[in-house]
């Protein structure tokens, strides 16, 4: 060890007798520190825990001040990812707005673009016009990202109480809904598939048949996971009676999901102020009262098991029909097919745009270097995501680009819940207890 530096380590009790001492330690040999602090009564530390950290769910920063294994105080510091994903919204038309609010949730993506899309089509005034084969497909995409994003939560909350068969097991079942996602809408994240007015193209062949595969598989893997968690001594000990948060405390910071319905409290969105057709389907929405982490996961749990009743009911009763509005003057061309570069524009609409119909190629010209004007306005438009309240703010001038766009993130409120779930508890319950909020910071950060 290097030799301690005489300004590495300072003390107040000089100069603030009244004052608990403080101890600055910034390097130096381990024995002196030790020595430097002896005098101390209290021995309290803070500890950065993140930004760069595998269990923050992300870079987030929690500054914590420890007292022995207890934690006295907590602080969430965020803003380290530089997103900037709403400014850059009014840089670019509507439309174009998709592929950017996709990226904030990004383990959410199709509910960050079914709320974007359902505040433009309520500034355009077109939301009755939707085809219900569009809405139907966005409740199907909606309930299956549920699904993959619960399973994340769930897997990383076992990895980081040392359960790596969680893990491995939820990560495998969520490629088989990843493979769904893909094979429907080419990417298996942040797929930019919903636009205002439907959705980029329709179901490709084989799509039923595929999630119909899903529906088999999944229930027997989630009761795989039941049986690995729901009575195991050590899942039980670092869960239960941990990050505890009533449902006073929730409605006074605003959280929403699972962690509030843990509280025994069902309210959903999807129940409370249906959108996309939710009011028919038959569904119920799982509480618990023991509002901690375990009932958090028992949420989880049981929300996936519905979304699979959703996902079979849509499939069962999908309407046939187009998937994008018919007012073509909104509905940005999405005439696609499969070649051997990969899906591109479809060369027999390039044929009538081009040789065929010159108001087609000016109505696509327009659109796409353009975009549409939305009349002036503001609205709220809010849908149930896997963490909460998902809602976007979204102001326009009449113009083709957005005026303003604020997305109300769960992530972003749930984290105000951090210091008091875990003041007072053990420093190892604080990644149980982030676990259980299950943020993802590209929405808090956006």
């Amino acid at each position: 060890m290097t030799p301690l530096e005489p300004e590495t380590i300072s003390s107040n009790q000089d100069t603030a007798p009244d004052d608990p001492p403080i101890i600055t330690v910034g390097g130096g040999d381990w024995e002196e520190v030790l020595r430097a602090t002896a005098e101390c009564a209290d021995e309290r530390i803070i500890v950065n825990m993140g930004p760069q950290h595998p269990s923050t769910h992300g870079v987030l920063r929690l500054i914590l001040e420890i007292e022995g294994e207890s934690v006295i105080e907590a602080r969430c510091a965020i803003g380290y990812l530089h997103t900037g994903i709403e400014k850059s919204l009014e840089y670019r038309n509507w439309t174009q707005g998709v592929t950017f609010v996709t990226r904030a949730d990004y383990l959410a993506p199709v509910f960050n673009e079914v709320a974007y899309c359902l505040a433009v089509e309520r500034l355009l005034n077109v939301t009755e016009q939707i085809p219900p084969r569009a809405s139907a497909i966005r409740v199907l995409l909606m309930e299956l990202n549920r699904i993959s994003s619960h399973l994340v939560a769930i897997a990383t909350g076992g990895l980081e109480l040392g359960a790596l068969t969680v893990m491995t097991n939820c990560f495998r079942e969520r490629e088989l809904i990843l493979d769904v996602m893909e094979a429907v809408t080419g990417q298996r994240m942040n797929h930019a598939f919903v636009r205002p007015g439907g959705l980029v193209q329709d179901l490709p062949p084989g799509a039923d048949a595929a999630t119909r595969e899903v529906l088999r598989i999944l229930p027997g893997r989630i009761r795989d996971l039941e049986r690995l968690l729901d009575h195991n001594p050590i899942f039980l000990a670092r869960t239960r009676s941990i990050g505890y948060l009533n449902l006073a405390g929730c409605l006074a910071l605003g959280v929403t999901g699972p962690v509030l319905r843990a509280t025994g409290l069902p309210h959903d969105l999807r129940k409370a102020q249906p959108y996309c057709g939710y009011q028919d389907y038959e569904f119920t929405i799982p509480t618990r009262d023991g509002a901690d982490v375990y009932s958090r996961y028992l949420i989880r749990i049981a929300e996936m098991k519905e979304s699979l009743k959703i996902i079979e009911q849509c499939l069962d009763r999908m309407p046939s029909g187009p998937v994008m509005i018919a007012d073509r003057k909104v509905a940005w061309p999405a005439h696609l097919a499969l070649g051997g570069d990969g899906l591109g524009t479809s060369a027999d609409w390039i044929r009538e745009i081009m040789f065929e119909s010159m108001e087609s190629l000016i109505i696509h010209f327009k659109l796409v270097t353009e975009g549409f004007a939305v009349p002036p306005g503001a609205v709220y438009s809010a849908v149930e995501s896997p963490r909460g309240e998902l809602g976007a703010h979204v102001v326009s001038d009449g113009g083709t680009r957005p005026y303003r766009v604020h997305l109300r993130d769960p992530s972003f409120n749930n984290l105000q819940a951090v210091p008091a779930m875990v003041q007072g508890g053990m420093l190892a319950d604080v990644v149980a207890v982030l676990s259980s909020l299950d943020p993802v910071l590209g929405g808090a950060d956006r």
